[in-house]
């Protein structure tokens, strides 16, 4: 694992398998926004490979899960195993600026995400939809996405759909915000490259 954006990108790779999934993810946190998603769940496909092109994360996702049943573990698994890697990715967090947050208009649709990379882990959700699948997915499901990222990540996460309509709008609008958002929170800040952006000296934690 190379962790440092002068030599190629700070670069993690995780492998998780259980009984309900298999699945395998590898993430460049400065890259270009590369993606190759395979998860068997179509629309899921669709919002992670918006996370890696407005994040500018390189994002591979390989995942076989137990669709016969539904698609919850695989929805839930893919959550924990990129959020893992994107921990790992970071490793002692030293230099980066370490919040972030988006405004992203879709149309009618207007969401916002703000996160702190702090090693304390925790969602606030505030999305409700008017629809119970989008295509075949659960838009239930959404929600379990964001908090096995959030929990695996080591991140404080806030999603607020403000107003909107449309359930395809609302959900991409909470995918291309957490993307912006994240994005800002990995950056690396060269004033202080050496430090963790904490005055305790490490993240996580009481406050």
């Amino acid at each position: 694992m190379d962790q440092s954006p002068a030599n190629g990108g700070r670069r993690a790779s995780i492998e998780r398998n259980t009984t309900e999934t298999r699945i395998r993810v590898a993430v460049n946190l400065d890259g270009t926004g590369v993606y190759d998603v395979k998860t068997g769940v179509g629309f899921l496909d669709h919002m992670l490979e918006q996370l890696s092109r407005h994040s500018l994360m390189d994002l591979t996702v390989l995942a076989d899960g137990d669709l016969h049943i539904d698609y919850h573990h695989t929805t839930e698994d893919t959550g924990i195993a990129i959020g893992m890697a994107v921990s790992k990715a970071l490793g002692d967090r030293k230099g980066i600026a370490r919040y972030g947050h988006a405004y992203i208009p879709m149309d009618e649709t207007l969401t916002r995400v703000a996160l702190d990379f702090s090693n304390r882990p925790y969602l606030i959700w505030k999305v409700a939809f008017t629809r119970d699948k989008i295509g075949d997915m659960d838009t239930e499901l959404f929600r379990e996405w964001f908090q096995a990222f959030a929990m695996a990540a080591g991140v404080t996460l806030h999603v607020e759909t403000l107003y909107g309509e449309n359930n395809h709008h609302i959900v991409e609008s909470c995918y291309k915000a957490l993307a912006r958002a994240l994005r800002a929170g990995v950056e690396t800040d060269p004033r202080k490259r050496d430090a963790v952006p904490s005055t305790k000296g490490v993240l996580g934690g009481s406050l």
